[in-house]
């Protein structure tokens, strides 16, 4: 696998935020977000082989599991097999994924946060792959300014999901008024800021 980076911290975002998480990151994605916060797992990374990063994962004391990028279903393979095999260990896991790639696949072993890209971010997931988020799943949006978050709002009246929505200001925006507009608006949505960037932590 070509890895990033592996670490423990305090998950930011997402249906399991604030819990402390094992972050297995991936090198490689497919698109190039303007406020993507993470512009040095784009590329790069280093070969490890499948079994080094699961000694990796154990050797950290936590039994949660967060397999991000980059864009991690590049090598859909190898995070097929290293879900498994950390389901298969007792773990909790979770895909975070751009929403270009299907990730049926993977769900017996892990739950997606599928990241739908809105116009600020200057890339488009495919909203097909909504049709899949099971319950256990959830369907994120990063959004910048009003027009975001009324993309937002028309992909899920459009889109209905078995899984949960959540919106999160891109870090620096005006998170108050994106907060209002989703009680103006009664978005089926939970709310939250990046906590990992309020922190100062990975």
């Amino acid at each position: 696998m070509r890895i990033s980076e592996i670490f423990r911290s305090i998950q930011g975002e997402g249906r399991e935020q604030g819990l402390i998480t094992t972050f297995v990151r991936l090198a490689g994605c497919n698109l190039d977000c303007r406020w993507c916060d993470t512009p040095y797992a784009r590329e790069g990374g280093k070969e490890v082989p499948l079994g080094d990063v699961f000694r990796a994962v154990e050797f950290l004391p936590c039994r949660r599991v967060c397999i991000t990028g980059g864009e991690p279903l590049l090598q859909l393979d190898d995070v097929t097999a290293l879900a498994g095999r950390l389901h298969g260990a007792g773990y909790s896991v979770e895909i975070e994924t751009n929403g270009t790639i299907d990730f049926s696949g993977l769900q017996p072993d892990a739950s997606i946060c599928m990241d739908v890209k809105c116009p600020s971010s200057g890339e488009e997931s495919d909203l097909s792959l909504l049709s899949r988020i099971g319950p256990g799943d959830s369907v994120k949006f990063v959004v910048g300014d009003a027009g975001d978050l009324a993309y937002a709002r028309q992909v899920m009246g459009s889109h209905p999901v078995r899984g949960e929505f959540l919106v999160s200001p891109v870090h620096g925006a005006d998170a108050g008024a994106l907060a209002r507009l989703v009680l103006d608006w009664n978005l089926p949505a939970r709310f939250q800021v990046q906590l990992h960037r309020i922190l100062g932590v990975k």
